[in-house]
């Protein structure tokens, strides 16, 4: 169904309300069913490209440099959108978003843990075919509970292979043993994380293999991860050593942007600079973008 509001006549009051009230996200696979049904609008390269400039746009805002962004691309796909349309059309964005905002946008791709293997394998293909356009990392995203990590190896195989970085999602609705198993797939990165906390063990590896968390406090806040940002593990895992970097996750879905999530951060204990090292230190980029991005911190 498509609704098209005209005229820039304002919503009934009865429709805010509603939007508002779905936007109260009960737990994770309520925001993913949400997530779903509002970015099921996408469905053209222009779209893509889009996305990627306005988004860059913002995150210029708050100072962000070099970003990289998820898009998931198994849905897209499913609903009838080829994958090279999809692809071309983050990839026209990054090239756009540089020229206009100055911000460098690399990709890290994401499916989720209830598509079908076989898909998930055929997307970390045609990722790896887009190295050359920006796509840097390959990820896994939805519903940890009741949804293994474990049958999508093989598509983190194909991915490493052919040269990309591995960056799941672990450890936001379940428990350690979530972050355990990814930890099995050689991640560059773990998305969230932040349930390692209640494993001492598990968070010494962690140091040990300088793993980057890439956490979300309002998000974590917003899903029922945590019951207040006070109660937020980041400063016990900052505390511990673990290196976190800090991210929005879905800004406009959880009214929040880089500035804030970076004070939430400080008042956990982690500064701006801890994060911006921790980022850099995680960043799926070259050398030399690596070096560049350490001298304008």
């Amino acid at each position: 169904m498509d609704i098209a509001h005209r005229n820039d006549a304002p919503l009934p009051a009865s429709t805010v309300d509603d939007l508002a009230a779905m936007y109260e996200f009960r737990d994770l696979s309520h925001f993913v069913k949400i997530w779903l049904l509002t970015t099921s609008c996408l469905r053209t390269g222009a779209d893509f490209r889009q996305v990627v400039v306005d988004y860059a746009a913002e995150a210029a805002r708050h100072g962000a440099v070099y970003i990289e962004g998820i898009f998931s691309p198994g849905e897209r796909v499913i609903r009838g959108v080829g994958w090279d349309e999809l692809f071309t059309g983050y990839a026209d964005g990054a090239v756009e978003a540089l020229e206009r905002h100055h911000v460098t946008v690399r990709f890290t791709p994401d499916v989720h843990r209830e598509l079908d293997p076989a898909v998930a394998e055929e997307c970390a293909r045609v990722a790896v075919r887009y190295r050359d356009r920006g796509v840097v990392g390959f990820g896994l995203g939805g519903r940890e509970r009741g949804h293994p990590a474990e049958p999508y190896r093989r598509a983190f195989d194909i991915a490493r292979d052919g040269g990309l970085g591995i960056v799941p999602h672990a450890g936001e609705a379940a428990g350690p043993e979530s972050v355990r198993e990814v930890l099995s797939m050689n991640p560059s990165r773990i998305r969230h994380g932040i349930r390692a906390v209640e494993d001492a063990d598990l968070v010494a590896e962690l140091v040990e293999r300088r793993i980057v968390l890439d956490v979300c406090p309002t998000s974590n806040l917003r899903l029922g991860g945590v019951p207040s940002l006070a109660a937020h593990p980041l400063g016990a895992l900052h505390a511990a050593g673990v290196l976190c970097s800090i991210g929005t996750d879905d800004p406009a879905m959880f009214g929040t942007d880089l500035s804030r999530e970076y004070g939430i951060a400080a008042e956990l204990g982690v500064t701006g600079e801890d994060a911006y090292r921790a980022g850099v230190a995680g960043a799926l980029c070259d050398d030399q973008t690596r070096s560049n991005l350490m001298d304008i911190r």
